[in-house]
């Protein structure tokens, strides 16, 4: 990684470094879906289906009914953060002296603090995009909404095609997910539809004053209702995108959750004699949901 430092600044250093924002991990944050820690290579998710087991009653024992199991697999990816520092431009930035006087330098406290904070958000940002809309490739893994899209048992009323969501529209758009909700999932206590924040913002906006009166959102106002059923944002769906699950039947797969805020940091001065300074992660995740005929999606094609 090459380090390119450019500043104008003529004083004393004010100690805080400032990014721009960052998309924040609001799905795992706000434990959204269900989190399974401690999976070294792949669980299985099991679904059990049982049909027919009610019948007359009689005098007799008469094995009745089916009992059907399905299973789905969640398979985190591995995934690695790599980076290389020289110390060598921090001698004639403005926090050179912070370096020690030595020609054996330090890596800035100050910088390197900031630095680890930053992986750290930046692998959060990721994860959640990851989560809804990732695609697995480098550095990426598959997430729900290209989960849904291969997969065969997800069709019919319960894909919704989708179309461009406004503030005029977002009530009907909200409309069509909640009625292909199936009868035996509407009313679960877990049931929540996760909406791209473009729709989230949109339905806010048609709410307009009722939202303070009680109508449509509770003392949290990350959470609206719609229909009795609770509307989330989620920092990693696409524009005009929502999917509707219970709680229960979204997985996010990892080892270690401390893997995920865990920056290794080493100088190499007294390994091979450089001025360079590594910054190293490892972690997995991956997602991945149990009972597809239960899960709702709109605008998965967009």
């Amino acid at each position: 990684m090459s380090l390119s430092i450019t500043t104008t600044y003529a004083g004393e250093f004010a100690g805080k470094y400032v990014s721009a924002a960052l998309l924040s991990g609001n799905t795992i944050a706000n434990n959204l879906i269900e989190v399974k820690p401690n999976v070294k290579f792949k669980e299985v998710l099991k679904r059990v289906n049982l049909s027919g087991a009610i019948a007359n009653a009689s005098c007799d024992f008469t094995d009745a009914g089916a009992v059907a199991l399905t299973e789905k697999i969640i398979e985190p990816k591995e995934l690695q953060v790599n980076l290389e520092l020289c110390k060598t431009p921090f001698k004639s930035d403005w926090e050179a002296v912070s370096m020690g006087y030595s020609a054996s330098d330090n890596l800035p406290s100050n910088f390197s603090d900031y630095f680890i904070g930053l992986m750290s958000e930046s692998i959060a940002e990721q994860t959640e995009k990851d989560i809804w809309a990732g695609v697995a490739g480098a550095g990426t893994f598959d997430g729900f909404k290209t989960l849904l899209n291969a997969d065969a048992g997800h069709t019919g009323a319960k894909k919704i095609a989708g179309a461009a969501v406004t503030s005029a529209n977002v009530v009907e758009k909200l409309g069509d997910i909640v009625d292909a909700i199936p009868s035996e999932v509407y009313g679960k206590e877990d049931l929540y539809i996760y909406v791209a924040q473009n729709i989230f913002r949109a339905y806010k906006r048609a709410l307009g004053g009722f939202q303070t009166a009680g109508l449509g959102h509770n003392q949290d106002m990350d959470i609206q209702y719609f229909d009795g059923v609770k509307v989330v944002a989620c920092n990693g769906l696409s524009d005009n995108s929502a999917i509707a699950a219970q709680k229960s039947n979204l997985f996010f797969g990892t080892g270690l959750l401390s893997d995920h805020n865990e920056v290794k940091v080493l100088d190499m001065a007294d390994l091979d004699g450089s001025q360079n300074v590594r910054f190293i992660m490892r972690y997995t995740a991956g997602v991945q949901y149990a009972i597809v005929e239960d899960i709702v999606s709109y605008g998965l094609g967009l």
